[in-house]
């Protein structure tokens, strides 16, 4: 408002009468604030030369208030009076633009930020292989020129009359790692741990690949499982069939079977089969024909025939612990775990009179019978997992760490033990099956819902 108006009445005294007074409190034309104070004159009852004027300034106190009344309205629309239409969806449609270019600004920092760790594993990767090609330049280089104290991290040989003496365990992993991966032999050897290959030459593990996802599994059951396909495989079933069961749950009795594993991939079965018994834990193998695995709730194990549907056998493993007595270090009842390799099938566990130290049986692959047991020096719980390859037993460090190894090997030809310390990725942080095929040349895994393989490589023994 241009002004506030302040009206006191009162009584004074003028002449005798009692008549009314005004103060009135205005800004003037500067702005200051001003006070006037006016009476009623007690004699004129008009002052005839300003009579003329009144009208004039009454319309211009009308004209000036509604002047104040339009300025008042225009200053209260703007924070929320009603606005025109078209100014609001211009509004809108501005601001719909900003918040996507802000999307749009959030995504390309986000393909930056995964561009740039591709680029810095690339490095590493590129680091890694250059490193490699120095190791095996330095290798092939003659005893001669080999530099002073590499022979301090060799090995001595067998029956070199040397006595071995006891070290520590950081110099016996960087012992092993020299020893048991003798880089200078694999460029020649690179085809024998090819994928596919059809020598059956065996060797000792020197190498574990980067692990290849093949199918992911889409229900909590999948968490934990098995996926395997047959080494031996008996008509009419091929190579090409792929088998899977989710383990999780009390009565797990469906198996899977795929005509490929890009079947496999998709999530859609070829056929479902309903084992006659439940089986325990992620210790199952298909081989020749027939899925062996450990009926729940007990230590034995049981064949069962995949083209006439039914148990075809099953014997008791005499004093294995089972449902959670000597597990791997992941638990899940994992017990007895089954296991194929070139020389056929194995079963891993432990006993009481073991003392949770691994013991290995072969097995006849039709009756089940034990052929023979072996018994070692690795404490079951104290690994994660573990596989064979031609005839010797390797495990895990870790099913969760991302960078673990393969810390141990046990040879059933020489019943000795040693470690290892070859990498191995965790890439999902929970493994909870682990085997070898001999056929593919491959390790298959269940890492936490996902079906992955590792190519390996294995040297001449």
């Amino acid at each position: 408002m241009l002004g506030v108006w302040l009206l006191l009445w009162g009584s004074v005294a003028l002449g005798g009468r009692a008549d009314t007074a005004f103060l009135r409190r205005a800004h003037d034309s500067s702005g200051h604030c001003t006070y006037s104070f006016t009476v009623a004159s007690p004699v004129e009852s008009a002052c005839p030369e300003a009579a003329g004027g009144v009208p004039e300034l009454r319309a211009e106190l009308a004209a000036l208030a509604a002047r104040l009344s339009r300025l008042e309205r225009a200053g209260g629309s703007a924070p929320g009076g009603a606005r025109d239409p078209q100014q609001v969806a211009s509004a809108a449609r501005l601001e719909a633009a900003y918040g996507e270019l802000l999307r749009a600004k959030s995504r390309l920092e986000e393909e930056k930020g995964r561009l740039e760790r591709e680029k810095e594993e690339l490095g590493r990767r590129l680091e890694s292989s250059a490193q490699e090609i120095s190791r095996l330049r330095a290798a092939r280089c003659p005893p001669g020129r080999e530099g002073p104290g590499r022979d301090t991290l060799r090995v001595p040989a067998k029956g070199n009359g040397r006595e071995h003496r006891p070290q520590p365990l950081t110099y016996q992993e960087l012992q092993s790692e020299r020893t048991e991966v003798p880089v200078s032999r694999l460029l020649e050897e690179t085809a024998l741990g090819r994928p596919g290959k059809e020598d059956s030459g065996c060797g000792q593990l020197v190498w574990v690949g980067e692990p290849v996802v093949f199918g992911r599994a889409d229900s909590i059951a999948g968490k934990y499982g098995v996926w395997m396909k047959d080494p031996e495989p008996v008509p009419p079933f091929t190579r090409d069939n792929t088998w899977r069961v989710d383990t999780v749950g009390t009565e797990v009795r469906q198996l899977f079977q795929y005509e490929e594993a890009e079947q496999l991939a998709r999530g859609y079965p070829a056929k479902v089969h309903i084992l006659p018994r439940p089986l325990e834990s992620t210790g199952a193998v298909i081989y020749r024909g027939g899925l062996f695995f450990q009926p729940r709730h007990s230590r034995s194990v049981a064949r069962y025939d995949l083209r006439g549907e039914s148990i075809t056998a099953e014997r008791e493993i005499p004093g294995a612990g089972y449902h959670g007595q000597y597990p791997y270090s992941w638990g899940g009842y994992t017990d007895i775990d089954l296991a194929v390799d070139e020389t056929g099938l194995w079963v891993i566990y432990s006993t009481d009179k073991a003392r949770g130290a691994i013991v290995l049986s072969k097995l006849d692959p039709d009756t089940l019978e034990i052929r023979r047991t072996w018994e070692t020096n690795i404490r079951k719980r104290g690994v994660a997992n573990s596989f064979l390859i031609c005839g010797t037993l390797y495990t895990v460090s870790s099913y969760s760490a991302p960078n673990a190894t393969i810390n141990f090997a046990y040879d059933t030809a020489t019943g000795t033990s040693r470690a290892l310390s070859i990498p191995f990725e965790n890439r999902f942080r929970y493994l909870s099956m682990l085997d070898y095929n001999p056929a593919e040349r491959q390790l298959f895994a269940w890492d936490s819902f996902n079906m992955v393989t590792y190519p390996v490589r294995l040297s001449r023994a």
